[in-house]
């Protein structure tokens, strides 16, 4: 039951993000973030998450490749990812350590939740 939950939040039945917000990069090297690192730990910030303003320990911004999540963290639809051929696996050869107990709130699945990260979109098989 849980593998089908994770499995249907990968997918939207419509997306969540406008197109234009995401920037697919070339996969050439997904082990070098391109360009600078700009997902560094930053003074709490308020964002609005579903309708309502929450405090966050981090705004992810710039390319979501590597980097290191804790606390609560948001991603919003303005990021860079990898693109991808088959599966949306743009994680799969990122540097990205997700501290125990984070929880990560991303915008282009609705601003769900994301205690376990999610690993729909690094390649690894849920067990």
């Amino acid at each position: 039951m849980l593998f089908i939950l994770l499995v249907a939040a990968c997918q939207p039945a419509t997306p969540a993000c406008p197109p234009e917000s995401i920037t697919y990069l070339a996969n050439s090297n997904p082990n070098q973030s391109p360009g600078d690192q700009d997902n560094l730990p930053a003074a709490e910030q308020l964002v609005e998450i579903n309708g309502q303003e929450m405090l966050v320990d981090q705004v992810v911004r710039g390319t979501l490749c590597n980097g290191s999540w804790r606390g609560t963290v948001y991603v919003p639809c303005q990021i860079e990812i990898f693109e991808w051929e088959e599966d949306p696996n743009f994680l799969e050869n990122c540097d990205l350590i997700i501290e125990p107990g984070t929880v990560v709130y991303v915008a282009a699945h609705r601003d769900d939740p994301y205690y376990q990260g999610c690993s729909c979109h690094t390649g690894e098989v849920e067990q």
